[in-house]
C-alpha cells in the first residue's frame, strides 16, 4: 500500500505514511472484506457507504496536514478509519456519523487501539450546529457545489478538504481560510466519490 498506492499517487508527507502503515485498516471493515483492506478499491461498510481507497485517503491526510495542536471537524466518519488517522496527526477530532450503528462502530474500533482524543457523535453533519470553529474539517464524502458552510466554521488559517462536483469529473479541494472574509481555493486533484447524504442535489438542466 505505501509504496504501490501512496508513494506512487505522491503522497510523500511521512507523518501520512507512518500512520497509515501503523493502524490496522482491517480492523475498520467488515470480516467478509477484511482481505482486501489494503487493496487499491472502495469498500462497502453498509448503507450504501464505502471506505474510499488508500491513495485518496493519504491524499487527503496530505493537503490537511494536522498538526498536534489542532482540532478536526470529519463529516462522515463511517467505522472510523479516517477518524483514526485524523486523530493520530491532530491534537483533538470530533467526527460525525449520520447512522447510529457505523457510529458505534467507530467508537469501538477507536476504543480497541486506545484512541481516547476522538468524539464521535451521531447526528447529520450538514444540518447539524457546531458551538465552536476548526483548524481542519475533512468532508468523507462530496457535495454537488458549494462548501460555505464548511468555510465558515473555519479558524483562520485553518483548512477545508472537499470533493465537489458530479461524476464523471470530480475536484478534491482544499480550501484555506486566510482572514474573517477571504479563503484560497485549490484543486489538488481529480476523483470520484459518492455523495454526502442529504447533500443537496443538483438542479437539472431544462431545455
Amino acid at each position: 500500500m505505501i509504496g504501490q498506492q501512496l508513494r506512487a499517487w505522491d503522497v510523500l508527507d511521512e507523518r501520512v505514511l507512518d500512520v497509515m502503515a501503523l493502524l490496522p485498516r482491517e480492523q475498520f471493515l467488515p470480516p467478509d472484506w477484511q482481505n482486501l483492506a489494503y487493496a487499491d478499491t472502495a469498500i462497502p461498510l453498509g448503507h450504501g457507504r464505502r471506505l474510499a481507497p488508500p491513495k485518496i485517503q493519504g491524499r487527503a491526510l496530505q493537503a490537511l496536514s494536522p498538526r498536534e495542536d489542532e482540532h478536526v471537524l470529519e463529516i462522515g466518519s463511517g467505522t472510523g478509519y479516517l477518524t483514526a488517522c485524523l486523530a493520530r496527526l491532530a491534537g483533538r477530532v470530533t467526527g460525525v456519523e449520520i447512522h447510529e450503528d457505523l457510529a458505534e462502530r467507530a467508537r469501538h474500533n477507536l476504543a480497541a487501539l486506545g484512541i481516547d482524543n476522538v468524539e464521535v457523535l451521531t447526528g447529520d453533519g450538514l444540518a447539524m450546529e457546531f458551538d465552536r470553529r476548526f483548524d481542519v474539517i475533512c468532508l468523507n464524502g462530496s457535495l454537488p457545489g458549494e462548501t460555505a458552510r464548511f468555510e465558515q466554521l473555519l479558524k483562520p488559517d485553518g483548512r477545508l478538504f472537499a470533493v465537489t462536483g458530479q461524476p464523471p469529473v470530480m475536484h478534491a479541494q482544499r480550501i484555506t481560510r486566510l482572514g474573517e472574509s477571504e479563503w484560497h481555493t485549490e484543486n489538488v486533484f481529480e476523483t470520484c466519490l459518492p455523495s454526502l447524504e442529504n447533500a443537496p442535489r443538483p438542479a437539472e438542466f431544462v431545455f
